[in-house]
């Protein structure tokens, strides 16, 4: 949980892999994020903007295009052969914290991750059947943390 409430000490956060197919976990997490009011930048090189019903959001294409890298958490929602670089160019750019959702990772991105990174919210725990997700165990993480928020419509 130390890993989570670092994640969650950042004052802004972004989601790499986010996408505008509402079945798709990266629309999810980004409107987690939307919903409990909290600053987050969606990273997708491919679409301009991010449609929730109640917000359209500007992308950036990678963690080097955010406006505060060093004060931004990323939550990783992407296959691993792309997280890899990814989490590279996160490091690169000051990135201190990351969620790898399920799915997101192999060995070598853990490892990568694990060397680089104050915290890494990743694998096994977490409340869910398929380890730490910030749909099941953001909240806790939130209030474990110490962030107030507030809950906003989608």
């Amino acid at each position: 949980m130390e890993a989570v409430k670092r994640f969650f000490s950042s004052p802004r956060f972004a989601v790499a892999g986010a996408s505008n197919d509402s079945n798709k976990f990266g629309y999810k997490i980004l409107a987690w994020y939307h919903q409990h009011s909290l600053p987050v930048t969606p990273l997708n090189p491919r679409a301009p903007q991010i449609e929730l019903p109640s917000r359209a959001y500007d992308t950036v294409a990678s963690p080097r295009a955010l406006p505060t890298p060093s004060q931004t958490s990323l939550s990783v929602v992407t296959p691993p052969a792309v997280t890899l670089p990814l989490l590279q160019e996160a490091h690169s750019v000051g990135i201190p914290a990351v969620w790898l959702q399920p799915g997101t990772f192999d060995d070598a991105v853990l490892e990568f991750a694990h060397q680089h990174f104050a915290a890494v919210i990743a694998g096994d725990g977490g409340a869910g059947s398929e380890g730490w997700c910030v749909l099941v165990d953001g909240e806790e993480g939130l209030e474990a943390a110490g962030v107030q928020w507030a809950s906003q419509k989608l």
